[in-house]
Formats: structure tokens, C-alpha cells, sequence
């Protein structure tokens, strides 16, 4: 069960409901939050993701030897994606964290720790390693300071008590509504909403060159490597994400997994929706590559307008400059 943040106790909080249970949608104005998290300054309250605390001496060559990132060597302090997936590429669980030189702290999306835990508990054999999920932790983000709106921010994961003091020293807060809208923006996938079982890497952007790179193109093999690399050199990946526009004269947001529908036909979903600051009502889809770049797509009847993300033929993300 999620454990509701203190955070929610700040002035105007309004809580999220659904897979986000647990955190503020907003404390007052989402567009205001939007602005201020684009101005460089401050911080989400992301503490309702799971955060999973990985130790040991053999920590990085076993992370190295069973995701799609390259983990040996990688310096204290350097945040890194990773991918587990099936040996058919299809992704089973994402995962984002740092070292601090005795341990890897990463999160993944709520409810998803448990079951990573649990994968990784039993992949450890003789590797000189411990797994343990963590609640007493909490992730929190902050805009990059230079290109806060065009750059995936900066995480942190901190004492789930001190989550007051943080917000102290870190504020103003701003809620979920406005930190999905830039990450929408931006062509960021989240695991979970914008993929599904049959998700590879190459469909949802997460090679080198998009706004999260997840895996590692040269580092050796690692389960589901074979389709990642395969469709990395030949290009024309199944499906591909798109920024969709909304038609803004319907006053609603498509809820996750309604179908994307061309010329009468279901040719994929769509995942996260917000409304954008800027660009007005967006969200992401996943559909064929079939589909033609310029179509006009209907969802839930509402008309939506693709801005080209994972280019079809290459596969690979070309990311958006907001």
C-alpha cells in the first residue's frame, strides 16, 4: 500500500489518484508549477516510486552482466537507466539510480519494486551481492539548471522522514501534473504508461540520443540483446512513440491505454496526457510503424496530430528541442 507523503500537507496539495496515489497532482496551479520548474527552480515530490537499494562488492560487473546498461566502472555519483528484459527485447523492468561507491540506489515505478526486487533476488547465485526494497527512502527531482525544460532534470533519493526539510529548502513544490507535462514534452516515455509487454527499447526512444538513454550499444551480451542490436542495424522498429497535440476545443485528456484509431483502424495506445504550459494538450502514443507520419490519429474521438519522436525508419528518437 502507498504510504501517503507528508508533502501532501503543504498548502494547496491536491492528491493524485491511480498509479500515482500517494503524491500531489498540484498545489494550486499547475501552469504556475510548470513555469517555475522551467525557470530552473524548484523541486517534485516523486516519493510515491519504489526505491530498491542494491550492495555488495560484485554490485556493478552482476548489474553489468544482467541489464541493458554498462555498470562496470561507473564513477560514484552518476545517475544511469537500465532495462532488464526478455530474451525476445521486450522490456520487463526499468530502473534509474546512482552509486555512492558501496551501493546502487535506483527506483522504479510504483508498484514495479517488488517484482524487481524479486527478479533480482533471484539472480544473484554466488555474486557477493544483497537486494532490499527500501520505503524508508523517497525520490524527489529537480529541473536542470541550464536547459530545465529540454533536459530530464536531476533526481535524488533522500530519508523519506526528511521530506519536510527538503521541501524547505527546495521549494516551491510542484505536483505531478506539471513534471508529466514537461516530461511529455520532452518525448520521455515512463515504464508502465506509455509501454507495454511488447515494448522493445527501440520503439519508446530509450537508445543514446533521446532523453533517457537506457541502453548501452557496446557493452557485451546481456538477455534480449539480439533484437535491441538487430533492430538498432537494420531500423523499421514495430511500433514507435509520437508526441500527439490534442484538439484543445475538447476539455478532457484521454485516460491511459485508449486506443489510438486511423481511418477506422486501432493502430496503438496512448499513455501519459497533460496540459502543457505551451504546447496546450499533449500526450504519447505508441503505434505501427505503419502508420503515416502526417495522419491525423482519433482518440476517444478526440483528433490528435503526431510530431514525429522515434523516427520509423531508423529508430531512433529524435528529441523534440522545447
Amino acid at each position: 500500500m502507498t504510504t501517503a507523503s507528508p508533502l501532501l500537507a503543504l498548502p494547496g496539495a491536491v492528491a493524485a489518484s491511480g498509479a500515482d496515489a500517494g503524491v500531489a497532482a498540484h498545489y494550486g496551479s499547475f501552469n504556475t508549477e510548470q513555469r517555475t520548474l522551467v525557470s530552473g527552480e524548484g523541486f517534485v515530490d516523486l516519493s510515491h516510486r519504489d526505491v530498491v537499494v542494491i550492495a555488495g562488492p560484485d554490485r556493478l560487473t552482476w548489474l553489468h552482466s544482467l541489464t541493458s546498461q554498462a555498470f562496470e566502472g561507473l564513477a560514484p555519483g552518476v545517475w544511469t537507466a537500465a532495462l532488464i528484459l526478455s530474451p525476445t527485447g521486450h522490456v520487463e523492468h526499468y530502473l534509474m539510480g546512482v552509486d555512492d561507491g558501496t551501493a546502487f540506489t535506483a527506483w522504479t515505478e510504483p508498484g514495479y519494486g517488488a517484482p524487481l526486487a524479486s527478479y533480482l533476488e533471484k539472480m544473484r547465485f554466488w555474486s557477493d551481492v544483497t537486494v532490499t526494497l527500501a520505503p524508508e527512502l523517497a525520490v524527489v527531482w529537480r529541473p536542470a539548471p541550464d536547459h530545465p525544460e529540454a533536459d530530464p532534470g536531476r533526481y535524488a533519493v533522500i530519508a523519506r522522514e526528511s521530506l519536510p526539510v527538503f521541501a524547505q529548502a527546495a521549494g516551491p513544490a510542484a505536483g505531478l501534473w506539471a513534471f508529466d507535462a514537461l516530461r511529455i514534452g520532452r518525448g520521455e516515455a515512463r515504464f508502465g504508461i506509455d509501454t507495454d509487454v511488447r515494448t522493445i527499447p527501440n520503439e519508446v526512444g530509450w537508445l543514446p540520443g533521446g532523453p533517457v538513454a537506457a541502453v548501452h550499444l557496446d557493452k557485451g551480451c546481456y538477455r534480449g540483446q539480439e533484437t535491441v542490436a538487430r533492430v538498432h542495424t537494420l531500423g523499421r522498429p514495430p511500433r514507435r512513440l509520437t508526441l500527439l497535440h490534442l484538439d484543445g476545443s475538447e476539455n478532457r485528456l484521454p485516460e491511459p491505454g485508449t486506443p489510438l484509431r486511423y481511418d477506422d483502424r486501432e493502430v496503438g495506445f496512448v499513455g501519459s496526457s497533460a496540459r502543457h504550459h505551451e504546447l496546450g494538450p499533449i500526450a504519447l502514443g505508441l503505434l505501427k510503424r505503419s502508420v503515416p507520419v502526417e495522419a491525423v490519429l482519433s482518440v476517444d474521438g478526440i483528433p490528435a496530430a503526431q510530431e514525429v519522436l522515434v523516427d520509423p525508419e531508423v529508430g531512433l528518437h529524435v528529441r523534440p528541442l522545447r
